[in-house]
């Protein structure tokens, strides 16, 4: 029943009657990322996120979570949401406290990194998946499935003994497959349900062009700029009579409203412009496309550069004759 709540809910937010209407994953994961610098020195950071769209973070003064949207919450219960930050606690002390212990031990050499990402994605035509790893580095070292830790390599070292150490606590491990099986795919429910209004945003991109620095002789940078667009998806291309193949790409980052803000490069030389332009699609523009043509661009400053120097050469003219006469 709660995967069929889920992938209806899916639906509905994709956008309603439309059969393909849900063609992406939805997940929802929390991440705790720590860095030890030295036996007495270490950072710990969290952050959970549903999809790009951040909605909680921690507040490593107080150990506790931060529900940076209205609806972070969702439905969860105060008893759940109080397990969530003890969660979390027992990360930020406990599996420090036994990683420098058995450093050493396992071979790992400071600084280092230890990432534990868990969480609940639903994919089209798949349903349901729940997941907890432990990176190291970087590289996934184990993972959580049915109430044990596995190896995800095959490392003597580390990822054995590891697991061996934390599938010692029983309890805890019955929690987490608790919280992975039921309390997060339902949270996940919640929180699409509550952030609806969020996610159905559709705000309509801004655009422009202009030029970059000259990336050698006889040659020009032509940038493409997209900003204020929601939801992030977005196809954005130079083109001529097709796609110019050698367009680059910066990343997507995003604005302090939550929108989106990307620049689209094309290095060219400076007498093949011609024809040129910038085409941007997102699914706020209903299917009507913005086409910034490049021979506009250059009108406008040609506009510009003949409205400075046709009075130039009237008042050199003006002085001219003036003198003459004098």
């Amino acid at each position: 029943m709660l995967l069929l709540q889920i992938l209806l809910l899916a639906v509905l937010l994709a956008g309603g009657d439309n059969e393909d209407a849900f063609q992406k994953e939805i997940s929802f994961k929390m991440i705790h990322s720590t860095s030890f610098y030295n036996h007495s020195w270490v950072r710990i950071r969290h952050s959970a996120w549903l999809g790009d769209l951040q909605t909680h973070g921690w507040d490593s003064n107080s150990r506790t979570l931060i529900f940076l949207r209205p609806w972070s919450k969702g439905n969860l219960n105060k008893i759940e949401i109080k397990e969530l930050v003890e969660f979390h606690r027992m990360f930020s002390v406990e599996m420090p406290h036994e990683l420098h212990i058995h450093a050493n031990q396992w071979q790992l050499k400071y600084p280092f990194e230890i990432q534990i990402t868990g969480g609940s994605e639903l994919h089209p035509g798949e349903g349901k998946v729940v997941f907890l790893q432990v990176a190291y580095q970087g590289s996934e070292l184990m993972h959580f499935q049915n109430s044990s830790w596995l190896p995800s390599v095959k490392d003597e070292i580390t990822a054995q003994p590891m697991c061996r150490l934390v599938n010692q606590y029983h309890v805890i491990n019955r929690i987490l497959q608790r919280m992975l099986s039921d309390t997060c795919p339902r949270f996940l429910l919640s929180i699409l349900d509550a952030g609806k209004a969020d996610l159905q945003r559709e705000v309509k991109p801004e655009a422009w062009l202009s030029t970059g620095p000259n990336p050698g002789p006889h040659r020009q940078m032509l940038v493409c700029h997209v900003s204020g667009f929601h939801p992030k998806p977005i196809w954005v291309k130079w083109m001529g009579e097709q796609v110019q193949q050698g367009t680059q790409q910066s990343g997507i980052l995003p604005n302090a409203d939550g929108t989106w803000y990307l620049q689209v490069f094309l290095e060219v030389e400076a007498t093949e412009t011609s024809g040129l332009y910038c085409r941007v699609t997102h699914s706020s523009l209903g299917g009507q496309d913005i086409l910034l043509y490049l021979e506009r661009h250059h009108s406008s400053m040609d506009l510009i550069l003949l409205a400075v120097m046709v009075p130039l050469v009237l008042l050199t003219a003006l002085a001219f004759w003036l003198r003459k006469r004098w």
